[in-house]
């Protein structure tokens, strides 16, 4: 059963690791990797020098920031939330309807935001202009771009990503509720003491997972929501490597980006599985 996974990862996530030379390499398609000049660090003193650097990084940190602050910890409200439902047809109800947005792929989902927010016939401004209010530029205005970012993420992947924490809910043991209601404790105290405690290792273990997205942010997303009004504040490192190595077919200085992309992530997810390890004990290993 291990076996399909296992293949994966080792030709879509191991075997192409040895392109990272193209980094170091003055890559032509027509020579092949190995057949290359070799350049050294070439590339990467270049990254160092661009202008952009600084501009790129803190929009991408900012960007991976408020990811993790606002919809990591909204998944985990949402599952206990979810939890705390009674009825079984509507814990199941409300389940499915959250988790539908995960068959959409990413370009529908980003349409149906541009859509909403759209000046001319969007759900937003037709419910601002019904109450007396002007009509909002939303999707050309780069003060509501991460905003715009920000929903749609949490749209899509509520659902998905309450269900690690709904299995970690499940196994949590009954008679500790019926003690602690036998003692008076209210629903919430029970979340507090109770629930939240008992999910707290599923809960670092996913947020070690997802330390490293502050960095590599996928670039699709992006690409499909921003516009030249809100560049200066959607550009990020991913669709930088996207314009170099696709569309300006700069191969090797697009690599060596990536490269130093993937460090970053590294280097933070190191450092934050130590920190976890030294004050809770959970830890990826």
């Amino acid at each position: 059963m291990l076996l399909p996974g296992l293949a994966f990862y080792l030709i879509f996530r191991y075997g192409p690791m040895y392109g990272i030379l193209i980094a170091f390499k003055n890559y032509s398609p027509f020579r092949g990797v190995w057949d290359s000049q070799w350049v050294g660090f070439k590339y990467f003193e270049r990254l160092f020098s661009t202008k952009d650097l600084g501009h790129l990084m803190w929009n991408t940190l900012r960007l991976g920031l408020l990811e993790l602050l606002i919809c990591f910890p909204a998944t985990i409200i949402f599952a206990l939330l979810l939890n705390e439902v009674r009825s079984v047809r509507l814990k199941k109800l409300y389940q499915t309807v959250s988790y539908l947005p995960s068959f959409l792929s990413i370009v529908i989902i980003c349409t149906i935001f541009l859509d909403a927010f759209s000046i001319k016939g969007g759900v937003v401004n037709s419910i601002i202009t019904a109450f007396g209010g002007e009509a909002v530029y939303f999707n050309g205005n780069s003060k509501y771009y991460l905003m715009i970012y920000i929903l749609s993420e949490i749209w899509a992947s509520i659902g998905a990503g309450a269900i690690v924490y709904l299995a970690a809910l499940a196994g949590i043991d009954q008679n500790l509720y019926e003690a602690a209601a036998i003692d008076g404790c209210s629903r919430f105290k029970m979340i507090l003491h109770i629930t939240v405690p008992s999910i707290l290792p599923t809960v670092i273990t996913m947020f070690l997972t997802r330390v490293g997205n502050i960095i590599r942010i996928a670039p699709d997303k992006t690409l499909l929501l921003y516009n030249d009004l809100t560049m200066n504040v959607a550009d990020i490192i991913g669709t930088y490597v996207y314009r170099v190595g696709l569309v300006q077919k700069n191969y090797s200085f697009s690599t060596a980006v990536g490269l130093f992309e993937s460090v970053l992530a590294c280097v933070l997810l190191i450092i934050a599985n130590k920190i976890c390890k030294k004050t809770n004990g959970t830890s990826l290993w």
